[in-house]
């Protein structure tokens, strides 16, 4: 899983590259209407807690899984990934 506190990652649309921002807001429909930023929540609801499993773009209007949003940035490297390089 992404940590999404890491300076290391971007959240992005997989299909057109766009960036949401702070403002931006997704609504829990046709569950309970509640407004939030789903990047906040990891695609949790915190009006209702359903865990929305696709994100749909703002900008372009595809839906995708929601993990996808989610990348490292070039050049950076996770723990997991580290531990399983052999040692120089």
């Amino acid at each position: 899983m992404t940590d999404t506190s890491s300076k290391a990652t971007d959240i992005h649309c997989p299909h057109c590259a766009w960036r949401p921002g702070p403002l931006d807001r997704w609504v829990c429909t046709p569950r309970c209407g509640t407004v939030f930023n789903t990047f906040w929540t990891r695609a949790v609801c915190p009006g209702c807690g359903v865990r929305w499993p696709k994100t749909q773009c703002l900008a372009c209007g595809v839906f995708s899984p929601h993990e996808l949003w989610y990348h490292r940035r070039a050049g950076e490297r996770t723990e997991e990934k580290a531990t399983r390089e052999p040692a120089k």
